[in-house]
């Protein structure tokens, strides 16, 4: 069966869905200042930190698996010359990010200012060098690495497209991490310049993320040659299984935040759990396929991607908010957090909906044309 044949990938979807809940579930269960609650007592920090684990089952390098995948898709559907390909991913990806990133470096004032911080984000925006790192490394916002990063992994994908055809390359990802990992604290320990080691640290995970290229042209390739009903069920079944140890890895890293208030560095089996992760998930979801499926996924999938760029601002309004009436400091951190989520969530998707309705900026989460093409006259057909 052909990928066209194929019906929609509702599985897919709804992997979106999860992956864009657990970001934002990430981004929500830390304190104003991004931290596992330092000022509070361990038996405090367990909530929040609790959530944060679950909400990495499905994190943003389940981002780089999807984009991945469809990839994948495209170039086996029609395989495009590699200057066509990387010009269209530069328009879909790059052309958003610029957008954000000046939008996000002047929104940050308004966080600054509440919270008492505007003259470091005044200093920072009149450095030509800061710039350079938001628009090359995505360093203006916690979450703006995504977009450089998955266009850089696109230069590879040439390279990818082996494993459509072998499968077993798929199982590549674990070295190109392990490489990654050991030249990231071999890096850190250098006594270079903080803004050159970001480049370096940032080029070893574009190499280590490849590996994230070959896993979903793997499982691209699993999928597009079929799997039976009865396999996928023992596919689900054994990504469960490696889904539940990879998170038991993870364990003493966030045990660690529990203890100290603070996040600490992975490294060993809690390094690997984190990032190979993703892969289990999106194995897990694959096994699911022959699953009666809602088409309300595939609908709520579209806005992803916008959920995925809007959800910081939504949290740090919602943060001015708590802050300002008191909430904040009358709230458990338990509490403080759950409530972030339970508004954060839905006005992100809302607020994502809103957006792709608007004509003029619909393209900024990906769901539209940018304002020249729209202004491109249509070309009558025989012309």
């Amino acid at each position: 069966m052909t990928p066209r044949a194929k019906p929609r990938m509702v599985w897919f979807d709804a992997n979106r869905v999860f992956a864009a809940i657990g970001v934002v579930l990430i981004h929500s269960s830390t304190d104003f200042s991004g931290q596992p609650f330092a000022a509070a007592e361990p038996s405090e920090r367990l909530l929040p930190v609790f959530l944060r684990s679950i909400g990495e089952f499905s994190g943003s390098e389940m981002f780089f698996l999807f984009s991945l995948f469809l990839m994948a898709m495209r170039v086996d559907t029609k395989m495009p010359a590699y200057g066509s390909a990387i010009r269209t991913q530069a328009q879909r990806l790059l052309v958003p990010f610029a957008f954000w990133v000046v939008f996000y470096a002047f929104f940050r004032l308004v966080k600054a200012d509440a919270f008492g911080y505007t003259s470091y984000i005044l200093e920072q925006l009149s450095q030509p060098s800061n710039w350079v790192g938001y628009f090359m490394l995505g360093k203006v916002q916690y979450h703006m690495h995504f977009l450089p990063t998955l266009f850089a992994l696109f230069l590879f994908f040439p390279l990818m497209r082996v494993a459509t055809r072998y499968p077993v390359f798929g199982l590549t990802v674990f070295f190109t991490l392990g490489v990654m990992n050991s030249t990231q604290g071999f890096v850190w320990g250098l006594a270079i310049d903080p803004s050159i080691r970001d480049y370096l640290i940032r080029g070893l995970k574009i190499f280590g993320y490849v590996g994230y290229g070959f896993a979903a042209f793997a499982v691209y390739g699993l999928w597009k040659d079929g799997i039976p009903r009865g396999e996928s069920r023992l596919l689900r079944r054994g990504a469960l299984y490696f889904a539940a140890l990879a998170y038991v890895a993870t364990l003493p890293f966030f045990a660690v935040a529990v203890e100290t208030g603070a996040w600490g560095v992975r490294q060993g089996w809690d390094f690997y759990g984190h990032f190979l992760m993703p892969v289990f998930i999106l194995f897990f979801f694959m096994g699911g396929q022959f699953l009666e499926w809602s088409s309300k996924w595939s609908h709520l999938a579209k806005f992803t991607f916008g959920v995925y760029l809007v959800h910081p601002l939504v949290i740090d309004l919602l943060d001015i908010l708590f802050y300002k009436s008191g909430t904040g400091a009358a709230v458990s951190p338990g509490q403080l957090v759950l409530m972030r989520f339970a508004l954060a969530l839905p006005l992100s998707f809302l607020l994502a909906v809103g957006l792709s309705k608007m004509k003029p900026l619909a393209w900024t989460i990906g769901l539209g044309p940018t304002p020249w093409e729209a202004r491109r006259p249509i070309k009558k057909a025989g012309a």
